[in-house]
């Protein structure tokens, strides 16, 4: 018996994950070619996660060609598009820790200036996810023996100018290239037999279409 279906999916037919995955891989090479600003990115980034059909991931790459040779090479150490957004708010300023801890993560505002202090405890804030209030934020850290983890997404200019006796400030790894738009963080701060560590890493898979619809 001969396979009579059709080399283009039916337009009502059930989209799978791989792929809503590419067509988000497209947008992201459409960001980096210039063909697409950050708003009309992230417009079409929710709509790619929460589309159901191909009818509905169809219009979101229509007017964008296909990209030559094949998908753009990406180097490990290539910064990501900058997803995050500028301005507003911050969700708040200062987190402490006395013989505890503290987190930051998710969806959050960085303010202009954030104060975070660890005594005999620990805290982590990560960037990843973050928004920020202005294009240049001063994270303020105060270690005393305590520890304090900042993750950042490749990308981001880390400046970090804390002074530590007995104790350090540590940024192991290279952020990369700046990334058009992205914040500068300025990490400032005294550590005495503690640390503050600096660490880079990828930003977590776009959420899927359950995650997202519960994000939202």
């Amino acid at each position: 018996m001969s396979d009579e279906r059709p080399e283009k999916p039916l337009p009502e037919l059930r989209a799978s994950d791989a792929d809503r995955d590419r067509v988000v891989e497209r947008l992201r090479d459409a960001v980096a070619e210039g063909r697409l600003d950050m708003e009309e990115f992230e417009e079409r980034l929710e709509a790619a996660y929460t589309s159901r059909t191909y009818a509905e991931l169809e219009p979101l790459t229509r007017d964008l060609p296909a990209p030559a040779g094949g998908p753009v090479a990406r180097s490990g150490a290539a910064a990501e598009p900058w997803t995050g957004r500028i301005g507003g708010a911050g969700s708040s300023a200062t987190a402490v820790a006395v013989m505890s801890g503290f987190q930051r993560k998710g969806r959050w505002t960085v303010p202009a200036r954030f104060d975070a202090v660890a005594f005999w405890g620990g805290g982590e804030l990560d960037l990843r996810e973050a928004d920020f209030a202005q294009r240049e934020v001063v994270i303020n850290c105060v270690a005393v023996m305590g520890g304090i983890q900042i993750t950042v997404p490749p990308g981001v200019e880390v400046d970090v100018r804390g002074f530590g006796f007995m104790g350090a400030f540590d940024q192991r790894d290279n952020p990369g290239p700046s990334e058009p738009g992205a914040p500068r963080v300025v990490v400032t701060g005294f550590a005495f037999w503690g640390g503050v560590e600096v660490k880079v890493k990828k930003r977590k898979r776009p959420l899927d279409g359950p995650s997202l619809r519960k994000e939202l």
